[in-house]
This record gives C-alpha cells, structure tokens and sequence, in this order.
C-alpha cells in the first residue's frame, strides 16, 4: 500500500485541511491524529506544546509516512522547527501557507490575525506576513473560547453567535479588509465570523493553502500518488471517540464513509 500524508491536529481543527487534501488530491492515502484528550493546545506551555507534539509524531511514525502536516496553528508555532530536526520526512505547518494566502488577497495592507493564546502570543503570523511583506499592518486577537466551541460541535447555536460577537468586536472596528483564521478550528465557525466581520473582510483559512504546498512539495519528491486504488484513511483520536466521529463526518460528509477508518485510541500519557 502507499505511503500516507500524516496530519496531526489538538483535536478536530486539522480536518479541515484533511477536508482540502481529500478535494486536491483524492489518490493521496492519509493519516489523522487528533489529540481531543489534551486539547484545547493555546493556553499551554510552549515546550509541553513541543512534548505532545513529538509524541503524537513517535507514534504517528510507525505507519512510515511519507510526510507530517501539523495542521495545529499552536503546534505548528511551537514545533514545526523541533520536529524537522528530528524525522527525515518533509514536514510542513499551516503558517506560512496562510500568510502567503492573505497577502495575495489583501488590497489595503491590513491584516487581521485571530488564534489561540499560544498561537497570538508567539506572534508567528506577524512574523511570516511581515517577512514577505514589511508594510503590512497587522492586528491579531487571540480567542481561546472558539476551540471549545468546536470540539463540542457547537457550530451553529445562539452560544456561538453570542461568543463570536464578543470576542471580534474590537477587531470589527478596524479597518482590515483580510481576517486569517489562525486556528484550523476557526472555519467550522466561519459562517458566523463572516456575520460578525460583514461581507467587505475576507476570511483566509490555510487549508486550501496547506493543500496546495503538500502537492508541490510531493511533487517535486516525485511522491504523488500514482495508483487508481481507492485511498485507505486512518483516523485517530486520543480523547472520546464519538464526539470525534460526529464531527469527523459532518464535516467531511459522504467523503469519510467511502473508505475504511481505523479508530484506535492510543496510549499516551496526559
């Protein structure tokens, strides 16, 4: 059997770039880690960040990847450097991707950034946008009480608009004419914040992105897949699976039922 793209996630966050990859690249088998049992990752310690990271990597390995996506904004921050040191397959995060994407579509220069607190703190996307662009003004917001929404399949509810409302309204008040959301979380919630922000600000979601840079790298590898077989995904969960699953297959739909997946709860320690 091929090799798979192995994406890791703090919990359900990195389907929506597991979403993206299946839509460009349908041969591509893939692997799926999300860690519900320690998330949310923003409020936690860098170098914890960097410790559960190398572990869901460890355990990960053992199906011999062809790469690591680390479709965590926080984790990615935290851990992108520290895990290309240590396997020698490509790894790629969602940072970069998403700041390329914001700046190709800002026409004003102003750049909003929401994330987690770990992901706002390390100021990663101010840094990467401001390396491919100098002038550009930045405007970051960190909203740690998305992730929960998420995880409990809260997308669409009264809590939701009543939380999202809160939390943006001193960047509405800007003049940005981009939001990135600097969480792969963010975009289940991304019919509300595109109702909080209003239709002139718009929402760049690293997926499609990631997506994007995992097929060039493959390619310039000579990695694609090439076989007419029908993909084999895994999907892995550290905390309750149901809740998982639930989400999983509303968000990828019909997608997750056309082929096998592998629940295993895998024993790491909290």
């Amino acid at each position: 059997m091929q090799q798979a793209i192995a994406i890791l996630d703090s919990g359900v966050g990195g389907l929506t770039v597991v979403r993206e990859v299946m839509r460009q690249l349908p041969r591509e088998n893939i692997l799926y880690f999300g860690d519900t049992a320690r998330t949310p990752y923003g409020p936690r310690p860098a170098e914890e960040v960097v410790r559960f990271t190398r572990e869901i990597v460890d355990y990960l390995l053992q199906y011999h990847p062809k790469m690591i996506v680390i479709a965590c904004n926080t984790a990615t921050a935290a851990a992108l450097e520290d895990i290309r040191s240590r396997v020698a397959v490509p790894v790629i995060g969602v940072i970069n991707p998403g700041a390329r994407a914001a700046i190709g579509r800002s026409k004003t220069g102003v750049i909003g950034v929401i994330g987690t607190e770990g992901t706002i703190k390390s100021k990663a996307y101010e840094t990467a946008l401001k390396r491919l662009s100098p002038r550009l003004q930045v405007i970051s917001r960190a909203c740690p009480e998305f992730v929960t929404l998420v995880e409990n399949g809260k997308f669409r509810s009264e809590e939701t608009h009543r939380v999202v409302s809160s939390s943006l309204e001193p960047i509405r008040l800007e003049t940005l004419d981009c939001l990135i959301l600097g969480c792969t979380h963010y975009p289940f919630l991304a019919e509300t914040i595109a109702e909080v922000m209003g239709p002139d600000v718009a929402l760049i979601s690293s997926a499609d992105e990631t997506a994007r840079e995992i097929s060039t790298v493959l390619q310039e590898s000579n990695q694609l897949a090439r076989s007419d077989e029908q993909p084999v995904h895994q999907f892995f969960c550290s905390g309750d699976p149901h809740m998982f699953q639930k989400i999983a297959q509303a968000w990828l739909g019909e997608q997750i039922r056309l082929t096998p997946v592998v629940w295993r709860v895998p024993h790491i320690g909290v």
